[in-house]
């Protein structure tokens, strides 16, 4: 026995089908940005870490490298303004173990700085990717992104350290 249904049921029907299939494209234009970001973050063999959004890039200290230090007590930041090759030192991390310092890990200008972090350096420690970074780069030559590290080989090489 066949069942009949409204017009009225089958506005209801389409309409819920129409959400569905909106919900599921939003969830995979989120998933697709989401696997974008992780792959635009590379790492240095200095244990530096480099988040880029166009031509401008997030940096800082690796969550391995946050645990190694330890306890984090002082930060010292790049200037704003300055201009700082590849592997120039651009700031130092202190902790209640040693201190270290930080290498800019591509060749650039400091656009920003985390000023957060001299108020509060442990922010390194809890959250190194996104309350923990130390500054902003605007880029000038992108073309030293092809020399880091992608995540699995980041990971690989913190493995056999």
């Amino acid at each position: 026995r066949s069942r009949k249904v409204r017009p009225a049921q089958g506005i209801v029907i389409m309409s819920l089908i129409a959400r569905r299939v909106s919900l599921n494209a939003v969830r995979s234009v989120r998933t697709q940005a989401f696997r974008r970001n992780l792959a635009s973050i590379k790492y240095t063999t200095d244990h530096e870490y480099v988040k880029t959004e166009g031509d401008v890039a997030t940096v800082g200290v690796t969550q391995f490298a946050a645990d190694a230090l330890g306890d984090i007590v002082y930060v010292e930041l790049p200037e704003v303004g300055s201009t700082l090759d590849q592997k120039e030192s651009m700031g130092v991390v202190e902790s209640v173990k040693a201190a270290s310092d930080v290498y800019m890990p591509l060749t650039g200008e400091i656009v920003e700085v985390n000023n957060e972090l001299t108020e509060n350096p442990a922010l390194i420690n809890g959250s190194p990717l996104e309350n923990g970074w130390m500054a902003k780069i605007k880029l000038s030559k992108p073309a030293e992104l092809d020399e880091m590290m992608d995540e699995a080989a980041y990971k690989e090489f913190c493995d056999n350290a």
